[in-house]
């Protein structure tokens, strides 16, 4: 997704990227809920505005969307409902465009003087932000670029209107914690920003008071930090309601972690606060350098640093522990040999021993951390079966090589209306009782990982007849969804508008 022909890279022309083009999407019923999603996938804050009628000019190339219609609450355009891709009854002059807050170039603020007579220094326009060496791209120690170069925020004066607006301009939701004194370790280079003061309302860090770029009185210990509430990849599902709740307020151990989950069935890992410290909790843990987030190095934060595992004894029931943990399904293979490049930092872990079944790779056995005899060209990888473009499935399929099961009408493979494959046809699936523990079964059948969700609704969109399931009960660990407790085929009280759906 990109903004393009616009003042800065936060406003403009909306253009996807699809089968290898770049293309628009049409202005039918484009609003600020669509807008707003953009906005976030983009970390550029919220929406402002969402022009259409070719706004930012006509763009070229295939109008690969139409009709978008976003709830406001999803991670990526391509999650919404739409005509599907490419088909549209519209042209260039109807190209949608979208305006955000983290690209606003507000109203000059008044300068002020802080207490020790140095000019506060007024920023023109929105810098680049990130947090890093947190657990998720929404909590970490602030960074800012400048003069081509990343740098850090001093803690002097930092408050929770500062950590406002970092979150604001991330897409990240309200503000936690505004940590300081380094909480997520010391960054380098340099540190360019010092008093900052803002007063929670602007768009970008860079748009409030501070001393001039560059000018400080501190060194790295006094590193800045933020957390914030958005922390999109780690939800906490409530295998009950199907519900998605966000996690709880984080506590200064913040390196504390639960896991919502049920035997045979692994959700996303979620942050929460606890009584007590963090004893015997699992290290976070990430995939880099991969296609996707569920393949790649394997890398571990331990004593608020990232870093690798070696390839000694690595295999696949290792593999399967961090497939596990990441919710990303099972474990496809187990590359050593820095399969997925050098990474960089310490070596945590070496001569790792699972059986399999642990919870977390931290809970396997292995040499004390940081103690090895490897170097990074023997950095250890994952491949995962949950990764963004699916591996051939092997279960939906009959004798004849018909498939059974597909998701029509999302962005990809992994997310879409339900079709079930019955009697010569294809039929979809009635949302009455329709649940998580279905959507799972649904996506561990199509070879796509975890499910996210279980839209009902007709989220993307109404089929056509036969409607060929109804009030299906799935425990969550059958193989296919035919498995599951179902009715009579073709018997349901249900029209189109009840079609069930799934996002893996």
């Amino acid at each position: 997704l990109r903004l393009s022909d616009g003042p800065h890279r936060c406003a403009g022309r909306v253009e996807v990227f699809y089968k290898n083009q770049w293309g628009t999407v049409c202005d039918d019923h484009w609003d600020l809920e669509n807008a707003g999603v953009v906005c976030r996938q983009l970390g550029c804050g919220t929406a402002l505005s969402a022009p259409g009628a070719g706004h930012f000019g006509a763009g070229s190339g295939p109008i690969w969307l139409d009709d978008v219609s976003c709830m406001g609450t999803e991670v990526a355009l391509s999650y919404c409902r739409s005509k599907g891709w490419g088909k549209n009854n519209c042209h260039h002059g109807e190209d949608a465009g979208v305006v955000c807050s983290g690209g606003f170039h507000g109203p000059p603020l008044l300068p002020s003087v802080d207490s020790s007579s140095h000019p506060m220094a007024i920023q023109a326009g929105p810098a680049e932000v990130r947090l890093v060496n947190g657990p998720n791209r929404c909590s970490g120690r602030v960074e800012v670029m400048h003069d081509q170069q990343w740098g850090t925020v001093c803690d002097d004066d930092w408050s929770f209107s500062d950590a406002s607006v970092v979150c604001r301009q991330l897409g990240c939701g309200t503000a936690v914690s505004a940590y300081g004194a380094a909480h997520f370790g010391r960054g380098s280079g340099p540190i360019w920003l010092d008093n900052v003061q803002c007063s929670g309302t602007e768009g970008a860090l860079s748009e409030c008071p501070a001393r001039p770029w560059g000018v400080s009185n501190c060194d790295h210990g006094e590193d800045a930090s933020v957390v914030c509430t958005d922390i999109p990849q780690w939800l906490c599902v409530d295998m009950r309601t199907s519900m998605e709740h966000p996690p709880a307020q984080v506590s200064p151990w913040w390196q504390e972690e639960a896991q919502c989950r049920r035997p045979g069935l692994m959700f996303p890992m979620c942050l929460m606060s606890r009584a007590g410290t963090a004893t015997n909790t699992p290290a976070h843990l990430r995939l880099e350098n991969g296609p996707g987030r569920c393949a790649g190095r394997v890398e571990v934060l331990y004593n608020h640093q990232w870093g690798t595992v070696c390839d000694n004894g690595w295999s696949l029931a290792e593999a399967a522990v961090v497939c596990q943990q990441l919710g990303c399904g099972t474990a496809v293979s187990a590359p050593g040999s820095a399969h997925f490049g050098q990474g960089s930092g310490r070596i945590w872990l070496d001569t790792v021993n699972c059986t399999g079944t642990e919870a977390s790779l931290s809970e396997c056995q292995a040499r004390p951390w940081g103690s090895n005899s490897c170097d990074h060209h023997k950095d250890a990888g994952v491949v995962c079966s949950g990764i963004t473009v699916p591996l051939p499935p092997f279960t939906d399929v009959d004798t004849s090589g018909q498939r059974l099961l597909r998701l029509v009408n999302g962005s990809n493979s992994c997310l879409g209306r339900v079709e079930v494959f019955h009697d010569q046809k294809w039929g979809t699936v009635c949302d009455d009782t329709w649940d998580l523990y279905d959507a799972a079964v649904v996506c561990r059948q199509l070879g796509c990982g975890t499910a996210l969700s279980a839209p009902g609704s007709a989220h993307f969109g109404q089929g056509s007849d036969p409607i060929w399931l109804d009030d299906i009960h799935c425990r969550g660990t059958e193989s296919t969804l035919t498995k599951c407790e179902l009715g009579n085929w073709g018997e349901h009280n249900c029209g189109h508008s009840e079609d069930a759906g799934v996002v893996c």
